[in-house]
């Protein structure tokens, strides 16, 4: 399967995508059993592994079992070169574009090459921006940089087009993980309009309604992650 034709492809057929995000230091191999029977009756098209940080050694078993267990495709999330996995089936290749901290705009990724190159990954660029949502997220503490302000729609579309100008073949606005608020309608609708790549939207959304709504707007993809984390029985 190519993921990003994949992904393409749904745009184009307007079929809404829905991954769900697990954070490999939020968990446990243990925790697995109980958590894949609720990935497999919910409608998830996805499945994303990574976060800011990551301090364990267990991620290529958590990606094992998940392949096992699951027919969705893994796609690393990863906040440095460290969460890198030969067992996933592909990778968002992240360029923080809301930020200035060259480490994350291109210093990691540099890093990450020597690794990727011993891989069968599928690499897919992909623009990641930081929408204000309220509360300080682990994004911005990790990467030490400052989210979008999520009243400039028209300058967070102007960034998102950057991205697409510079090559990258997705669009990600992320509210971060346990955002108080999620990235406002109004600028998923300013982005989507402003650009012909995929945009995936996550961060902040906590209840069915919210991801519809996103999609309304123009998402292409919707990431839950914590909402699912807290309640294993989100999607029934």
């Amino acid at each position: 399967m190519n993921l990003y034709q994949n992904i393409c492809y749904s745009k184009k057929e307007n079929n809404k995508l829905l991954a769900i995000l697990l954070d490999p230091d939020k968990l446990e191999l243990e925790v697995l059993s109980s958590l894949i029977p609720k990935i497999n009756q919910s409608p998830a098209t996805h499945l994303l592994v990574g976060g800011s940080s990551f301090e364990g050694h267990h991620l290529d078993d958590i990606i094992k079992v998940l392949k096992q267990a699951t027919k969705l495709p893994v796609i690393l999330f990863p906040g440095n070169p460290t969460q890198i996995s030969r067992e996933a089936d592909g990778i968002l290749f992240l360029q923080l574009l809301s930020g200035r901290n060259p480490d994350y705009l291109i210093e990691y990724q540099i890093n990450a090459v020597p690794i990727l190159e011993k891989t069968t990954l599928q690499i897919i660029s992909t623009g990641y921006l930081l929408i204000e949502s309220g509360t300080k997220t682990a994004v911005e503490r990790v990467s030490m940089t400052t989210p979008l302000d999520r009243t400039n729609i028209e300058y967070a579309a102007q960034s998102a087009k950057a991205g697409e100008f510079i090559g990258n073949k997705l669009i990600y606005l992320e509210a971060g993980s346990g955002a108080d608020k999620a990235v406002p309608l109004e600028m998923i609708a300013a982005v989507s309009k402003r650009i012909s790549v995929p945009l995936i939207v996550g961060g902040g959304l906590r209840s069915k309604e919210a991801i519809e709504e996103a999609f309304a707007a123009g998402a292409d993809m919707v990431v839950i992650g914590t909402a699912f984390e807290n309640n294993l029985n989100f999607f029934d």
